[in-house]
């Protein structure tokens, strides 16, 4: 009689690197980039862990992978934003950077909470790669700043790096909380809550900042 053969596991399913990363999105998201692992990661995709392999060193890989894949295109956007010698005012500049994380972020929850998560934990090493990722995204807006300093638009004791951060850090909260909120709270009306929050937040740090906090703002497109 022969010998039965030896029982082999489950085929291994391939991956691609995309559907990886928005498994190892979702962990680093839930449990931080310290505690989470190639193994959690690869239950998340429904994988085998050896398949993350084909396409990523360990974690930390996936980790920068993410930050390329969102911050250097938002940063190069905001950058063309900046450069020249646009006439436009500078409120009007400000408001069309904010648009540009609307743009780039707002379908990036995970993406929003990982980064958010990182920076809070501080993995040993990783929250400099973080901050350096990020960087040039707040000094494209930070010029913005500065060149309203030079025309007369903004007051003289502005610090542009400073302001730039907290423009660009309230967008981030408002992305966030402002759709749980319009689905909580009946008198936020769902399709309308946050381009209404985030022209309110723009107008209250427009006043903050100007030079003539009473002078009208120009048109602002949403």
């Amino acid at each position: 009689m022969p010998a039965p053969r030896p029982q082999r596991g489950p085929k291994a399913v391939k991956m691609d690197p995309g559907t990886l990363l928005e498994a190892a999105q979702r962990v680093f998201a839930r449990d931080g980039l310290d505690r989470a692992s190639l193994r959690a990661i690869a239950r998340e995709a429904g994988c085998d862990p050896a398949l993350i392999y084909y396409h990523f060193e360990n974690k930390e890989a996936m980790f920068a992978a993410l930050l390329e894949e969102h911050l250097p295109p938002l940063a190069a956007d905001l950058r063309r934003l900046a450069r020249g010698a646009d006439p436009r005012p500078t409120a009007v500049k400000l408001w069309l950077a904010l648009r540009l994380f609307h743009l780039h972020l707002k379908d990036s929850a995970g993406f929003r909470s990982m980064v958010r998560g990182q920076l809070v934990r501080g993995a040993e090493g990783l929250e400099r790669i973080l901050a350096k990722k990020l960087l040039p995204a707040q000094l494209a807006v930070s010029s913005i700043l500065r060149r309203g300093l030079r025309t007369g638009e903004l007051r003289p004791d502005l610090d542009p790096f400073l302001a730039a951060l907290l423009l660009i850090r309230m967008e981030a909260e408002l992305l966030d909380l402002v759709p749980v909120l319009a689905r909580l709270q009946p008198y936020l009306p769902p399709g309308a809550a946050l381009p209404r929050a985030e022209r309110a937040w723009f107008e209250v740090f427009w006043r903050g900042v100007a030079s003539d906090p009473q002078a009208p703002l120009p048109d602002l497109i949403v």
